[in-house]
């Protein structure tokens, strides 16, 4: 029964910091009522640093009987959910010589053990271990992975372990470091609570907030010590992760940690820092967070665009730019840049960040402001794009830069409604819009294919009088490899050009929800599968014939880089070779048959010639002497890296209906270049 209640303590501090997060907006909280709760006070027999000693390479576990204790003041507080299930303590509460990590199965430890408490623990039944090179105590329970690990105290033996003072509260004093100390030889004060003057968080994050709802995530910060940043390690679920960094230059005070060869803090409160100095180091000279009108023009999109008078246009004026975010890179559809819309239109900004859907300026729906001075408006392949120069043409604005150009709005994320459009009525000044374009389909031959596989990947959009528009999907969008719908309905993207031709983003799949009868009333079934092969058991059955022609390379199947699955593999060895190789397929019936289709994956690796797809019905079991159709499968096109498999679509072998039909892959190579092939999923359908 315990069990539970702790899963739905859990449950209920999790619910809890996610509406702290949303509502909070500093974290001063009551003192713990620590009326009731288990207090002693006992002889310790050795200290934290003996206890630290006792590690040496592997774990170690004090004995069942042992009359050991070691005590402490507590350094941390998990009072705003910033530290999770570990308690850390120091030796002094000032100016310490050593500090730990007690790793315990517990949350709201603050309320029976707050910072400043003086702790004792009985060590019998414990072990040492450590998790990331940082020395720990909690428990062996059997569970654990390596021999120098250990578990978390349960959280019911905490109270038999752990026990708080019964007389003695301290004051936690933190101990003054700076970046540079921060090395192997000062590894005792990792638990300690420490401060860091002169401190200020680097420039690529002023802005933003201390974690994304639910994400855990690293801020860098530096001081006067050293060029060298350290981390300030962040959870999500803290009370204060919506709030913003503070943005200027001072005292920073957290609990010193370590994870493998970084160094990283961990803040107790957000009212620990006191950082509000300027000029900072970096020479930012007042807060960069803060808005203001004065002396700027405000500038709509529309009229953003009319500033163009060349592929790279200067934006001189002091203009702002006030518009709603519509699409980022949450879905990583879209790389390094957000769409912005107003009432005239929209427009792309490239920004050289990832993740911008975790900062507060780029949310969906949010309106942002942007200073325009000293930005570049131009068309890159068509589209007026803003950013900054590169290459000649309109780039991404530094990451380094971002604080000085976008601010956030203060405003209530809102909806994003969609401009409906037909594909008929696409003008240029719908680029960079939300649009909604009601009753369209996947195009016929792009049915059953994922949206992208490889590299960025067309399909094809059509209504139902047949007009076209292209719907692209980078291969590395979260949904790229699931199957498009093959049903009829509205999509929501934004509106692209590229060098005249018009294309759709989605952010994801729900922009595409095709679930109505396609145009001519029908609704499409996948074609049951007659024969397929995955090459699943490695080596060829009997269904497949390979034959040489030239070369000593031949047709395989292997399963490297890819677990225990395997493909068919052909190729040269890497000094290149000529060769003529074929895979044959096993012959199979389409008699009977109103519809059929080959489909298979494929997967390219270096330069060389491109596998040809064949197909035929009457093998005379020779390849030069037998007639062969080439097939127009989609093959892999990427040969820069492994693993990128491309489905094929369903090639269509209407031509070999009512006959039996084999398919065959033709490999060929010189000795100037060898490419490396590589098939799987095979399959023949028809009904």
């Amino acid at each position: 029964m315990k069990k539970y209640n702790s899963i739905l303590k859990y449950i209920f501090v999790m619910i809890a910091a996610l509406v702290i997060a949303g509502c909070v907006h500093d974290d001063k909280y009551n003192e713990p009522n620590l009326d009731g709760y288990q207090c002693a006070d006992l002889t310790a027999t050795m200290t934290l640093t003996q206890l630290r000693a006792k590690y040496t390479t592997t774990s170690f576990t004090f004995p069942d009987n042992s009359t050991d204790i070691v005590e402490g003041y507590v350094s941390s507080t998990d009072e705003t959910g910033n530290i999770y299930k570990t308690i850390y303590i120091q030796d002094k509460p000032e100016n310490p010589t050593q500090g730990f990590v007690i790793s315990v199965d517990a949350v709201s430890t603050y309320t029976n053990y707050p910072q400043g408490s003086k702790v004792y623990i009985k060590l019998a039944g414990l072990s040492l271990g450590t998790y990331g090179g940082v020395v720990q105590l909690g428990v062996k329970n059997g569970t654990e992975t390596a021999a120098t690990s250990v578990s978390r105290i349960p959280e019911k033996l905490v109270p038999a372990k752990i026990f708080r003072s019964c007389s003695v509260r301290a004051n936690i004093v933190p101990k003054i470091m700076t970046s540079l100390q921060m090395v192997s030889a000062n590894d005792q004060y990792i638990g300690c609570l420490i401060q860091m003057d002169n401190a200020e968080f680097d420039s690529r994050i002023l802005c933003t907030n201390y974690a994304p709802n639910g994400v855990t995530v690293d801020r860098l910060i530096r001081d006067n010590s050293t060029a060298t940043t350290r981390v300030v390690r962040n959870s999500g679920y803290a009370s204060f992760a919506n709030q913003i960094l503070p943005s200027g230059n001072g005292k920073f005070v957290g609990i010193y940690s370590k994870f493998n060869s970084t160094y990283q803090m961990y803040i107790n409160k957000a009212t620990d820092l006191e950082m509000t100095k300027f000029p900072r180091l970096d020479g930012i000279a007042s807060n960069p967070c803060e808005y203001s009108d004065n002396g700027l023009t405000q500038k709509t999109v529309a009229e953003v665009k009319q500033l163009v008078t060349s592929p790279l246009t200067l934006i001189t004026g002091d203009f702002v730019l006030k518009a709603k975010v519509i699409a980022n890179d949450k879905s990583a559809n879209l790389f390094k840049y957000i769409y912005v819309e107003d009432a005239t239109g929209g427009i792309r900004i490239n920004i050289d960040k990832a993740d911008m859907f975790n900062d507060p300026r780029f949310v969906v729906g949010k309106e942002v402001y942007v200073k325009l001075k000293n930005l570049y408006v131009g068309a890159v392949n068509g589209e007026i794009q803003l950013g900054v120069p590169f290459s000649g043409a309109v780039g991404r604005i530094a990451e380094a830069d971002v604080y000085k150009y976008f601010f956030d709005s203060k405003k209530a994320i809102t909806a994003v409604t969609a401009t409906e459009k037909a594909i008929t009525q696409f003008t240029m000044a719908d680029v960079g819009r939300w649009v909604k374009i009601k009753d369209l389909q996947f195009i016929a031959g792009d049915l059953e294919k994922v949206y992208a596989s490889g590299a960025v990947t067309n399909r094809t959009l059509e209504d139902c009088s047949g007009n076209k528009v292209l719907l692209r999907t980078s291969n590395f969008a979260d949904f790229a490899g699931q199957v498009i719908e093959s049903g009829k309905g509205d999509v929501y993207g934004v509106l692209s050009i590229f060098n005249g031709t018009y294309q759709l983003w989605i952010t994801d799949v729900l922009g595409a929800d095709l679930d109505d009868p396609r145009c001519d009333g029908s609704v499409y079934t996948p074609l049951p599968v007659l024969y397929s092969d995955g090459f699943a058991a490695g080596g060829f059955s009997s269904d497949w014939t390979a034959v040489n022609v030239a070369g000593t390379q031949v047709w395989n199947t292997s399963s490297q880089g890819n677990g225990t699955n395997y493909y068919a593999v052909m190729s040269a060895p890497l000094g290149n070779a000529a060769n003529e190789d074929w895979l044959i397929s096993k012959s199979v019936s389409l008699v009977g048959k109103t519809k059929a289709a080959v489909n298979f994956i494929s997967d390219v690796r270096y330069g060389g010639n491109a596998l040809q797809v064949y197909a035929t019905e009457n093998y005379t079991g020779n390849p030069a002497t037998t007639t062969w159709v080439l097939l127009p499968a989609a093959l892999d096109t990427n040969n820069a890296a492994f693993g990128d498999w491309v489905s094929s679509g369903n090639v269509d072998l209407s031509a070999f209906l009512g006959k039996n039909v084999r398919i065959a892959f033709k490999y060929t190579s010189t000795s100037a270049a060898a490419a490396t092939w590589e098939i799987d999923d095979f399959k023949i359908k028809g009904q």
